[in-house]
């Protein structure tokens, strides 16, 4: 049986309209490197959605990205370290889009009173996932002794004629 890796990457940026593309390429590269490809537009548009409106609402553009993949779901968070933005008014239309877009989402204080908002994708029957192979058991087994060589004529014996082998079945 083989099981899916499980991946981990977290990226720390200071977000700007330029850096929003190249946060963008750097989700998409950790995609291919999984083997999701079929995640990368949903996961890159939820995430440069979301650094769009955080460029555009927070004063404190700090923002951490982490990405997991436990083999069935990828769960990409988004924290920013801004206490003044609210999901609930400046980032409504955002969030409206990834529950549209996503199989979950979630948004959640932290002890420090910035918040971490997450959305989740789940992989697809048939898709192609990193596997490991497990390692083989290792089992006991009897050694066979190799046959002697016998011709094969001797084994065959003589020749019939088909009028032989008639009068020895009757």
């Amino acid at each position: 049986m083989k099981t899916a890796v499980p991946c981990y990457y977290h990226l720390d940026v200071e977000v700007s309209p330029e850096r929003v593309g190249q946060v963008s390429r750097i989700l998409a590269a950790h995609l291919r490197f999984w083997d999701l490809d079929n995640l990368i537009q949903p996961v890159c548009g939820g995430a440069e959605m979301l650094l769009k409106a955080i460029d555009e609402h927070a004063t404190d553009k700090n923002t951490s990205i982490e990405m997991w993949w436990n083999g069935q779901h990828l769960i990409t968070a988004i924290g920013d370290n801004d206490r003044a933005l609210r999901p609930d008014q400046e980032l409504r239309g955002c969030l409206e889009h990834l529950a549209a877009m996503s199989d979950g989402w979630g948004c959640c204080a932290t002890e420090t009173g910035s918040k971490v908002i997450w959305f989740s994708q789940r992989a697809r029957a048939g898709e192609r996932v990193p596997l490991v192979p497990t390692a083989p058991a290792p089992h006991l087994s009897e050694g066979l002794d190799v046959p002697r060589e016998v011709r094969v004529a001797q084994l065959a014996g003589p020749a019939s004629t088909p009028e032989e082998v008639l009068e020895d079945a009757r």
